[in-house]
C-alpha cells in the first residue's frame, strides 16, 4: 500500500514537472526573478521538480548566454541585468517609456503616490510601468513585470468591470480567486462579493480596493481604452499605504486618474507598444 502510494505521488510529480527544454528555461528564469538573492542548485531542481542533472545544464546555458550568473562564494544562481535590459529596451521602442512615462509622472507628483500602468496580455493584466510620487515616509513599490491578481486588485476590477460579467467571472476562475490569507483580509472570494465589487466599479468609472489586495496597500485604477476600438487595453493605478491613501482621498484623486487614463489612450495612436490591444482569445471571440 505504501509502495503503491509512493508511485502515485512520483507519476504525479512528473506529470506536473516541467518536460521541454523551453519549459524549463523558462521556469528557471521566473523562479530566478522572484529570488533576487539567488538559489542554490538543489532548491531550483526541487522546485522545480527537475533533475539536478537537467537543471544544471540548464542554468550552465543560461550562465553562458549571460542571463544568470553564479555567486562564487555561496554557488547560489541569480538573474544578471540582461533580462532587465531586454525589458527596457522593449519599453523603448514599443514607445511607452517616451510617451506614457511623462503622464505616469505627472499623476505620481500630484497624487505624491505610486502610480502604475497595466497592459492587457491574453488574459492577464501585466505591470509594465511605474512612477513614484512619495517623496518620504512608506513607499509602496511592487516590481514591474508581475502579472496582477484580477479577483482582488484595483486595475483588475477596472477591466473586469467594463465586461460581461459572465465575461468577467471567466477570467477571474481561470486564474483563480485570491486568498485573504495571500493578498488581502478583504479580497473577494465568491462571485457575489467579487460582482458587487465591478457594479460599484461601473457606477464611478473607476476601480477601488481597500486592503483586497494586502492588508496595508489600498488602490484605484482606472481602464484605458483603445482611442479608435474603445476596447480596454490597460489600466492606470494609483497605490499606496492604506494609512495614507484613504477611500477619501482616492475618491477626491478620481478626476486626476480619469485624466491620466484618457491621455493614455490618445498616447496609443502613436504607440505600437500600448496600442496592441488584447490577443485574440476563443472567449471573446
Amino acid at each position: 500500500m505504501a509502495k503503491q502510494v509512493e508511485d502515485e505521488a512520483r507519476q504525479e510529480e512528473t506529470e506536473t514537472a516541467p518536460s521541454g527544454l523551453l519549459e524549463r528555461t523558462l521556469g528557471v528564469l521566473e523562479l530566478l526573478a522572484t529570488n533576487a538573492r539567488g538559489l542554490p542548485l538543489f532548491e531550483i531542481a526541487e522546485r522545480l521538480k527537475i533533475p539536478r542533472s537537467a537543471t544544471h545544464r540548464v542554468l550552465t546555458s543560461l550562465v553562458e548566454h549571460g542571463y544568470v550568473r553564479q555567486e562564487r562564494h555561496h554557488g547560489t544562481y541569480e538573474l544578471t541585468a540582461k533580462i532587465a535590459s531586454l525589458a527596457f529596451t522593449f519599453l523603448a521602442g514599443a514607445g511607452i517609456s517616451d510617451l506614457a512615462q511623462p503622464i505616469l509622472d505627472r499623476l505620481a507628483q500630484e497624487s505624491a503616490e505610486l502610480v502604475r500602468l497595466a497592459l492587457i496580455d491574453g488574459r492577464e493584466l501585466v505591470w509594465v510601468a511605474k512612477s513614484q510620487g512619495s517623496p518620504f515616509g512608506l513607499r509602496y513599490d511592487p516590481d514591474m513585470g508581475q502579472a496582477g491578481r484580477l479577483s482582488c486588485s484595483a486595475s483588475g476590477h477596472a477591466w473586469l468591470s467594463c465586461l460581461s460579467d459572465e465575461e468577467a467571472i471567466a477570467l477571474v476562475e481561470r486564474q483563480g480567486y485570491g486568498s485573504r490569507e495571500e493578498f488581502g483580509p478583504r479580497a473577494p472570494q465568491t462571485q457575489a462579493a467579487l460582482l458587487k465589487y465591478l457594479r460599484q466599479a461601473r457606477k464611478r468609472g473607476f476601480g477601488l480596493v481597500v486592503q483586497t489586495y494586502s492588508p496595508w496597500m489600498n488602490a484605484t485604477a482606472a481602464p484605458i481604452r483603445h482611442p479608435q476600438t474603445r476596447e480596454v487595453v490597460g489600466a492606470v493605478v494609483i497605490a499606496g499605504p492604506h494609512i495614507r491613501l484613504t477611500e477619501e482621498k482616492m475618491l477626491s484623486l478620481s478626476p486626476l486618474l480619469l485624466n491620466a487614463a484618457r491621455e493614455l489612450s490618445l498616447a496609443m495612436a502613436a504607440s505600437p507598444g500600448l496600442s496592441h490591444g488584447r490577443s485574440r482569445d476563443p472567449f471573446f471571440g
